[in-house]
């Protein structure tokens, strides 16, 4: 493995390479190409849009070879991800965000969109097939998207049918048994009508052996993606399209070790498995003064999460023998009506506008099946969430525009289990954004902005929890952001740098305890609680340069500060002054991409400083840097690329905990830590027709 490291470092080192189209690292074209972001009400380039964002094009995608967000993730400044499961499913941005989830309700600080359909706090199901672009949104989206986005977005767009026909397939091969073949047929089918149909699938025994069983596939992945989309011009003035998607993840989870090595001892291997489907109907009526845009999403999710608790076999020298399981059915439905203005339609003729509606409803059933128990554990919760909102866009002058917009959101829930808890909260929420934009000379937008995200408070239902920890209020977020962004140098330069500081009230803190059972096991319960406030702060950079018509450079690199300003945690600690979970203090991410003719390179280097695996506990990760290559050549309708990440086959941590396990030392507290993903490396062929 080590003359493979060598060979990709003299690769990227060579003056080989680049690429012409899509699929590979890409050629670059003069001037840098403008990303137009779709999270927003009103489509605008990267550049105009006045907010901290990133957007992962499919040619960052194509060059990492990544099949699932968590392979890019390492590329986005002040966003992280915590494991505890196969696949990344929990997501932080600028230090806030969720963790996991057992028994109790989880309300997301992360909003997860796929094609507008909310998967907010179920992003196991984030793989990358056929995906236009990855935008992430940071700081609170009040007035966009409401409760689910105190923290901020990640929106995820598959590529929209054209009326040109094209035909791909790709195979790809790579270590530990790895593959992944991926079809795309795409064309018109009326003069008015156009489809797009795409599929995959990724297979691979995983990075853990397991030596009781005698197999290297316990912590596998085995993940199916199929979709299809249409458009249709209905009339003139009057368009529709259609998405229905299915995406079947059944990976295993086997990933810790007594003994934290590779290496595991269970004897019945739990699972990391979703299964969904959802459909998404979107239209848009135009008139002269206005756009009448309407959007109907429903989902159907199966998720089955289940793991050995002891992480050994029945019969280990002093040890006990426990599986714990949670098959959750969740199903949403929502619906947005919106109106936009035209040019015709604005305000004091000066003023544009949005103005809308938004219902989601939501149905979680969970069974949990758990050995210790005398019985299995069935709950059900439900909420609905209504909404109005509205933004006005109005003209200050020629170089100066002022944005505010507010949301007001009425949520009503219902929970029951079969331990005869019952809750039926409801709250009032509001949030909103004011920004004031400048635009200096043409080629720089400054920017100043203040923002209210929330998030619902809840309830705590697992386990023996004493009744004074069952419920935790609302949490709010008050952020002030300044930012600037330009394109130079002929536009071969673009830069943005924004400047935040977020006041946390009421903040809502993951916290443990354990327990002793009866029989002298651990019981290990995670519960949510407020914090008296905290306070997260920090900057991020982006810098993309087209050095030449052949080679560019990207920089994009977070420096966060995520604080509690007053916490006891449930020890009686006082973590004031702490940095918070998951919140490390530097992120960075360095890429280069040469090509000239067929051949193509692309290396890059993702960063990330040490932070906290939890607010319950000390245990914390190590700074690391992982080195990614690409090396490839491409004619018109073939490809071929060679591909390794984590070059240097660096070990390193993405989830953490700290409790006592090991029967051989008398359960004493310990840390336990899951490995992230080894070095892997492999070679990907592509063949394509049309445009």
């Amino acid at each position: 493995m080590r003359s493979i490291t060598v060979a990709f470092f003299l690769l990227a080192l060579a003056p080989a390479a680049k690429a012409g189209e899509a699929g590979n690292a890409g050629k670059v074209e003069a001037p840098l190409p403008e990303i137009i972001v779709t999270a927003d009400w009103r489509q605008d380039t990267l550049m105009q849009t006045p907010g901290s964002l990133s957007v992962i094009t499919e040619e960052v995608i194509a060059a990492r070879q990544a099949q699932h967000f968590e392979d890019v993730i390492n590329s986005i400044p002040n966003v992280n991800f915590a494991a505890g499961s196969n696949r990344a499913r929990y997501f932080q941005i600028r230090g806030i965000g969720e963790r996991s989830q057992f028994v109790t309700p989880l309300n997301p600080s992360v909003g997860f969109l796929i094609d507008n359909v909310d998967f907010s706090g179920a992003g196991t199901i984030a793989t990358l097939m056929d995906v236009q672009q990855v935008e992430v949104l940071r700081g609170p989206q009040g007035t966009r998207y409401g409760a689910n986005a105190l923290a901020g977005l990640i929106n995820i767009t598959t590529k929209a049918p054209s009326a040109d026909f094209s035909f791909s397939n790709r195979l790809s091969l790579g270590q530990y048994d790895s593959w992944h073949y991926g079809l795309v047929l795409n064309g018109a089918l009326s003069a008015r009508v156009n489809g797009r149909l795409a599929m995959a699938s990724h297979k691979s025994d995983g990075y853990i052996s397991n030596d009781f069983l005698n197999r290297d596939d316990t912590n596998g992945r085995d993940e199916l993606s199929l979709r299809a989309r249409f458009n249709f011009e209905l009339q003139d003035d009057w368009t529709l399209s259609l998405t229905a998607a299915r995406v079947d993840i059944d990976n295993g989870y086997d990933a810790f070790s007594l003994d934290n090595i590779r290496h595991t001892l269970s004897d019945e291997p739990g699972k990391d498995a979703q299964d969904s489907a959802y459909l998404s109907l979107n239209s848009e009526w135009r008139r002269p003064a206005w756009r009448l845009q309407m959007y109907l999403n429903a989902a159907e999710s199966d998720l089955n999460y289940s793991y050995d608790e002891d992480w050994t076999y029945a019969g280990f020298p002093g040890g006990y023998s426990q599986t714990d399981q949670y098959l959750r059915g969740r199903d949403t439905v929502s619906a947005e009506l919106r109106m936009v203005s035209e040019e015709a339609g604005r305000l004091w003729d000066r003023a544009d506008w949005v103005a809308g509606i938004y219902y989601l409803a939501s149905d979680e059933r969970l069974d949990r099946i758990y050995t210790p128990a005398a019985e299995d554990f069935h709950s059900d919760y439900d909420f609905t969430t209504t909404a109005v909102f509205f933004q006005v866009d109005t003209d200050l002058g020629e170089r100066m525009l002022l944005r505010t917009g507010l949301r007001f959101e009425d949520r009503r829930s219902r929970y029951d289990d079969s331990e005869r808890l019952v809750f039926r909260p409801s709250s009032s929420l509001w949030g909103g954004r004011v920004s004031l934009e400048y635009l200096s000379g043409g080629d720089t937008l400054l920017y100043g902005a203040i923002a209210k995200g929330y998030k619902a408070g809840g309830f705590n239902t697992a386990g023996t929890l004493p009744q004074a920890l069952r419920s935790f209020a609302e949490e709010t977020l008050i952020e002030y952001e300044l930012g600037l962004k330009g394109r130079y140098a002929n536009e071969r330069l673009e830069v943005q740098v924004a400047l935040f500081h977020d006041d946390r009230r009421d903040q809502q803190v993951k916290n443990s305890l354990n327990l002793p059972r009866s029989d002298g096991s651990p019981e290990f319960i995670e519960y949510f609680s407020n914090a008296a406030e905290g306070t997260n702060q920090g900057l991020e950079v982006s810098v993309k340069w087209a050095a030449t018509d052949s080679l560019d450079f990207s920089l994009a690199a977070g420096w966060l500060d995520a604080e509690f300003d007053d916490f006891i945690n449930k020890d009686g600690d006082d973590l004031s002054g702490r940095d918070q979970a998951h919140a490390p203090r530097y992120t960075y991410s360095l890429a280069l991409n040469y090509a000239t003719g067929p051949w193509f390179v692309a290396v890059s280097a993702d960063g990330k400083g040490a932070f906290y695996f939890s607010d319950s506990h000390a245990e914390k990760s190590s700074p690391y840097t992982l080195y990614n290559a690409s090396f490839g050549y491409r004619v018109e309708r073939f490809g071929l690329t060679l591909w390794a990440r984590n070059l240097t086959d660096k070990d390193y941590y993405v989830r953490g905990f700290s409790f006592g396990n090991d029967p051989r030392n008398g359960y004493v507290v310990e840390p336990y830590y899951q490995y992230g993903e080894p070095r892997i490396a492999g070679i990907t062929l592509e063949y394509h027709l049309g445009r």
